[in-house]
């Protein structure tokens, strides 16, 4: 490259005098103009051991004299550090932490069978990290992560841990894409650890889960509820489903005639067909929403044709007050009324929650699903929980 810099002026660019062809600014920068007398920039160079290579960014005057001069020494700096620069302009343009957490997410949720996991990776990722979400990925540092850590390190240590981890993923892929350089700041040990102090391990226990003799009353809230997540948790809680059963919920997979809900193995933890009774208040809210269906999607979102957030039954919950349970555990809570208040066998009860009893060879000879015995206990607990009332407008017999 030509050691002299500077060797153009506006003044010299902007007069009619010169000629079609490249003019040196020095330094590998060159003014192009073209015979119609259009200018643009072109930055040239050679790498060690290769040919001469060349590229544009911009028309004269659209990126002016000292814009030009200040790519042209980037450029200059990427040569002298083995980089190309043409591959680092064409690189996908650099997001948000937030544009880089859903992109970490989308490439990563299809290998997640367990929905709860989506869940609460999407949860946490957009709820807690909301300060550093429209902040430049590669800005992040540790007083930011900081930020979001120190207010629930202590009083909510297992979800502060687990949100470092995944804030250090989210980093990690962005190092990876090229959207970052240098350590992580989400890193644990040999860094966070030395600012953070030790947190207190918890026993691992059970999801905390709303007594069910208050179910009922909690079923009424609902129904007045009037937003999509109202209908999906109460539609939840009938049917003992899984959130991300729920969540996935599509047309294709109900049969409103004999009232059954098949949800395919692909979407179940246990990757098993399970086919769930409809009770007439659970059938209800399907019916409603069923006139009212603009997607595949029987909960839909805001965006078209997606289905409702993964969070939005967990925002409801914590705005109406009662995020000290959670929505995986009504399923406890129906499993609990079912044992201590039915006489149902427990088989038909864990066979509801989907869930697989005994030993393999039990299992082999059990291959039928007692949805017919099934649908008396899913019936059974509907009225418990209130059926005997209109629900969204249509009436149902008990």
């Amino acid at each position: 490259m030509a050691r002299t810099l500077q060797k153009l002026s506006d003044t010299k660019i902007k007069s009619d005098s010169l000629k079609p062809g490249r003019h040196s600014d020095g330094g590998g920068l060159y003014l192009n103009v073209s015979p119609s007398g259009s200018k643009s920039w072109l930055f040239m160079w050679t790498p060690a051991g290769g040919k001469r290579r060349e590229m544009g960014f911009g028309a004269y005057p659209g990126v002016p004299l000292a814009s030009a001069r200040k790519k042209a020494a980037d450029y200059r700096a990427a040569v002298a550090e083995g980089r190309d620069p043409i591959a680092e302009k064409a690189k996908e343009a650099e997001p948000t932490f937030g544009e880089c957490a859903d992109k970490f997410l989308a490439l990563m949720e299809a290998s997640w069978r367990n929905d709860k996991h989506r869940t609460q990776w999407r949860m946490t990722l957009t709820e807690y990290c909301g300060p550093i979400r429209t902040k430049r990925v590669s800005e992040v540092g540790t007083d930011d992560v900081l930020t979001i850590l120190s207010p629930i390190w202590n009083s909510k240590p297992e979800t502060a841990s687990r949100l470092r981890g995944r804030i250090e993923r989210v980093l990690d892929f962005a190092k990876a894409k090229g959207w970052r350089r240098g350590a992580n700041p989400a890193l644990w040990r040999g860094h966070l650890k030395n600012v953070l102090p030790a947190r207190q391990r918890l026993s691992r226990g059970h999801h905390a889960a709303m007594p069910y003799a208050d179910v009922p009353a909690f079923v009424l809230r609902l129904r007045n509820a009037e937003a999509m997540a109202g209908r999906a948790l109460e539609f939840l809680i009938l049917t003992a489903a899984r959130s991300g059963e729920v969540y996935g919920a599509e047309w294709s997979e109900f049969d409103l005639h004999k009232t059954i809900w098949t949800i395919p193995a692909g979407r179940m933890k246990a990757a098993t067909e399970h086919r769930i009774p409809l009770s007439s208040p659970a059938l209800a809210i399907v019916k409603s929403l069923h006139e009212l269906r603009l997607s595949k999607f029987v909960f839909p979102g805001q965006r078209p044709n997606s289905p409702l957030s993964s969070s939005a039954m967990e925002m409801l919950l914590r705005r109406m007050k009662t995020d000290a349970y959670t929505v995986h555990g009504f399923r406890s809570a129906f499993r609990d009324w079912a044992g201590d208040e039915t006489g149902f066998p427990r088989e038909v009860a864990e066979a509801a929650l989907a869930h697989r009893v005994g030993n393999a060879t039990e299992q082999a000879y059990r291959r039928a699903d007692a949805v017919e015995k099934r649908r008396k206990l899913m019936a059974a607990w509907a009225a418990f929980c209130g059926a005997e009332r209109k629900v969204h407008g249509v009436q149902f017999a008990a």
